[in-house]
């Protein structure tokens, strides 16, 4: 019974001194609570931060689930690369030609939203980078879940801002595909914010309702933010808080006009399509040119055809056979996942429904089509399009723009424009239509 007794008594004083040792740590550099002076970091300031967080990067990932579904992945792999999706896909439906500029819209915001809340987002960091290095690191299974979280947070975030900024920036560093990457980074990050949220939401409105007054350093309050030994301030947090706005609005304002077209696009200074598309009716933006993906004189040249196949027929049009039937127009824009796009453009051309129709498919029963285009190889050299894309009358095999022939950088001598869709799916440079088949 003594032996007993003094061995664990034994066990727990080791497992004291343990604790003690572990909490005591080597309180050198960043791990020191002093090492930190700035007299603005706090609680109030850093739930401001993440409140504009919160209600920002909530709609950053709604608008990046309409951006996949508006890729209609479930229709064909020729429209989704992404392997093993799984339920992360289950949420997907049709996406809508009404109205017509829903995508231009809803990326647009994804994408002026994502570079606006950088200064917010970096100054979130700035204001908790204390408690990255607080010691011990874990003090209970909770904090490790958090921690855990944080750490998928901090580098979730990153990711994500990162590659959707080079994505927009036409700057394809990372390794694999962008449209996979950013998909699945997109629910790590969510995973872990939701997380965060679940454990911090209740300090932060606290923290809010007590105002801009500090706590005393090492409270509860204080959270870990407020420094024992402050320098002497500089600015004021309100000061903080206008820079961190006025960072925000300026890249609005050299963002935003690559979304909204036109003459706002001069506005858009950060926008990677500088070369100058030219003047003229075929004077507006381009993703790719026809040099860039391969196009060649042969492949657009005289010998040119377009095949149409459908209901186990085929039929076979030169270019001078498309121009000869019925002709219709439609106002569209182009919207690209980039976050750019066109203003309206008046496009001329063939219905597909029309098309259709020389296979035997009626304009009520138009099946999805395969679009295939001379462009060889690459990302959406062939896309599917949905039966209610078909169907819109606004969906064009379009030959001409503005009153003009397209331009070969434009998809000459045919490419397909349908209303709402990604610009991806306006295959240009179109050589072949297989309705009702998928692959």
């Amino acid at each position: 019974m003594d032996a007993s007794g003094e061995g664990e008594g034994g066990y727990a004083r080791l497992r004291s001194a343990l604790a003690s040792a572990w909490a005591a740590g080597p309180r050198r550099g960043p791990s020191r609570p002093e090492f930190w002076r700035s007299p603005l970091r706090g609680p109030w300031l850093t739930a401001l931060f993440g409140l504009v967080l919160l209600f920002g990067v909530t709609v950053l990932f709604v608008t990046g689930l309409l951006s996949y579904a508006a890729y209609d992945p479930d229709l064909a792999a020729v429209n989704d690369q992404t392997p093993d999706k799984g339920w992360l896909g289950s949420y997907l439906f049709s996406w809508p030609t009404s109205p017509y500029w829903l995508y231009r819209v809803t990326q647009g915001v994804h994408v002026t939203l994502g570079v606006v809340l950088v200064p917010v987002l970096l100054a979130k960091l700035w204001s908790v980078i204390p408690r990255l290095f607080a010691w011990p690191p874990v003090r209970s299974p909770a904090q490790a879940a958090e921690r855990l979280s944080l750490l998928l947070l901090v580098g979730g975030a990153g990711f994500e801002f990162a590659t959707g900024i080079l994505n927009v920036q036409l700057h394809y560093v990372f390794p694999g595909s962008f449209y996979t990457l950013h998909l699945y980074g997109a629910w790590v990050f969510i995973g872990a914010f939701a997380v965060h949220v679940t454990f911090r939401l209740k300090r932060a409105v606290r923290a809010l309702r007590a105002g801009p007054r500090q706590p005393p350093p090492g409270s509860e309050e204080a959270a870990g933010l407020v420094s024992p030994r402050p320098a002497e301030p500089t600015i004021t947090r309100r000061g903080a808080l206008g820079m961190v706005g006025l960072g925000s609005l300026a890249l609005f304002v050299v963002t935003a006009g690559q979304s909204v077209g036109g003459w706002w696009r001069r506005t858009a200074l950060l926008a990677p399509h500088g070369r100058d598309p030219g003047s003229g009716p075929n004077g507006f933006q381009i993703n790719k040119t026809a040099a860039s993906v391969g196009i060649r004189a042969a492949d657009i040249g005289p010998g040119w055809r377009l095949t149409v196949r459908g209901a186990g027929r085929q039929v076979d049009l030169t270019h001078a056979g498309l121009l000869a039937m019925p002709q219709s127009g439609a106002r569209l824009p182009i919207a690209c996942v980039e976050g750019w796009s066109t203003s309206d453009q008046l496009w001329g051309g063939v219905r597909l429904t029309e098309l259709a129709a020389l296979v035997g498919l009626g304009a009520e029963h138009a099946p999805r089509v395969l679009v295939e285009s001379v462009q060889r190889g690459g990302s959406f050299a062939s896309v599917v399009l949905s039966a209610s894309q078909v169907r819109d009358d606004r969906s064009l095999l379009a030959v001409r723009v503005n009153g003009a022939v397209l331009s070969r950088d434009h998809g000459y001598p045919a490419r397909v424009i349908v209303p709402g869709a990604p610009g991806v799916h306006n295959t240009k440079w179109v050589t072949r239509l297989t309705f009702g088949e998928a692959e």
